[in-house]
C-alpha cells in the first residue's frame, strides 16, 4: 500500500480498526439485513465509483474536483465504505492540487481503496 501511505500518515478521523472495505452494520441499518438488496447497493457502488474517479482525474477546475469528491464521498458513505469516504472527504477538502504529482497520489490512493472495497464486494457475492 505505497500510494495510500503518505496519506495515512495525516492525522485521520477514522481509528484504524474502522479501515475495513465495507461496513456491513452500516449497510444493514439501511438495508434491514436484505442480503439481496445489500448486494444491489454495493455493486452500484461498485460500478458508480470509476465514474467519480474519472472525474477527478478530468477535473480542471476547483468546483469540478470538489463536487467529483464530495460525490464520491457520499457515496462511499452511504454504503458503508468508511475508508474511501474518508479519502474522498481529504481530497475534497485540500482541493484541486497544483502538483500533478500530489493529484495522482491522491487519485491513486483512492483507486486503491476503492479497489479493496471492489475485492470485498465480489467476495460476498460469491458467499451468497
Amino acid at each position: 500500500m505505497a500510494t495510500l501511505g503518505a496519506l495515512e500518515s495525516a492525522p485521520a478521523t477514522l481509528p484504524a480498526a474502522a479501515r475495513v472495505p465495507v461496513d456491513h452494520d452500516h449497510l444493514s441499518r439501511y438495508t434491514f439485513g436484505n442480503r439481496e438488496l445489500e448486494l444491489e447497493v454495493l455493486n452500484l457502488f461498485a460500478a458508480q465509483a470509476p465514474d467519480y474517479v474519472g472525474g477527478l482525474r478530468d477535473a480542471r477546475t476547483e468546483k469540478e474536483w470538489r463536487d467529483a469528491a464530495h460525490s464520491l464521498k457520499g457515496s462511499a458513505r452511504a454504503v458503508g465504505a468508511h475508508f474511501v469516504a474518508e479519502l474522498a472527504q481529504r481530497a475534497e477538502l485540500q482541493g484541486l492540487p497544483t502538483d500533478p504529482g500530489a493529484r495522482a497520489m491522491m487519485i491513486d490512493a483512492l483507486v486503491e481503496a476503492i479497489g479493496e472495497a471492489k475485492a470485498h464486494i465480489a467476495l460476498l457475492e460469491n458467499e451468497s
